[in-house]
């Protein structure tokens, strides 16, 4: 079991960067271009590319979770304490709060400017559970393939896909969304809409384990005399 405090650490700045990212990068985007599309490709681009990196750096580290729904999948899975768990989830949401309020320094804005995007509605709730849903997915698909090295590319890729092809731009992450919570800029989201949006997450958190006890199902097969079993995500 790594140490708590390095783990801790390691979620704090991972998802504080991440969401200095996403909103620095939406500041950006605005400012470069009057165009919607243009300032959502720059912010796109510049997500993923950062997304993947981070995961890469600290994933000796804490696993690189720097997202309550893999933390709280990984404590049902056993691999993380209960106690640590709720650590890491703590660390994530104040590093993402954090980091709205660095990429706010950074272009010389309020530190602090409740978000007045109202976001929710079906579609969008529908985008956040199939966004977060393939999260899930393609981080248990590989764990069962014992490719995690696949990992930091395959949830860059997913996302930034799911950026651009769900109502919802794929949040995602509850810990994001709170993040997303404190910036009036491209990247905000009104707090009338957090709560609707975490509760699409979980519930597609939900279908993307049960999708993946299906396929471990699936490949615990018979073939050629021989039994194949999957690693289980839960």
């Amino acid at each position: 079991m790594k140490q708590t405090p390095p783990v801790v650490v390691s979620e704090f700045v991972g998802t504080a960067v991440l969401v200095c990212v996403v909103v620095g990068s939406g500041i950006m985007g605005t400012t470069a271009s009057a165009d919607a599309g243009v300032a959502l490709l720059i912010n796109t681009m510049s997500t993923v590319l950062a997304l993947a990196l981070l995961i890469i750096v600290l994933s000796p580290i804490s696993g690189a979770h720097l997202n309550p729904v893999v933390t709280v999948i990984e404590w049902s899975k056993r691999t993380v304490r209960a106690n640590v768990a709720l650590l890491m989830v703590l660390a994530q949401s104040a590093g993402a709060i954090s980091g709205t309020i660095l990429a706010h320094a950074m272009f010389r804005l309020p530190l602090v400017a409740p978000g007045h995007n109202e976001r929710f509605n079906i579609g969008t709730g529908l985008g956040e559970v199939i966004a977060t849903a393939g999260l899930v997915i393609v981080i248990g698909v590989f764990t069962v393939r014992n490719r995690a090295d696949h990992v930091p590319i395959a949830v860059a890729a997913w996302i930034g896909s799911a950026y651009l092809f769900t109502s919802s731009t794929s949040f995602a992450n509850p810990a994001v969304t709170v993040g997303r919570m404190f910036t009036d800029t491209f990247a905000g989201i009104s707090p009338a809409s957090v709560i609707p949006f975490i509760v699409a997450q979980a519930v597609g958190a939900l279908l993307g384990v049960l999708t993946i006890l299906s396929i471990n199902r699936a490949t615990a097969t018979t073939h050629n005399g021989t039994r194949i079993t999957g690693e289980t995500i839960g």
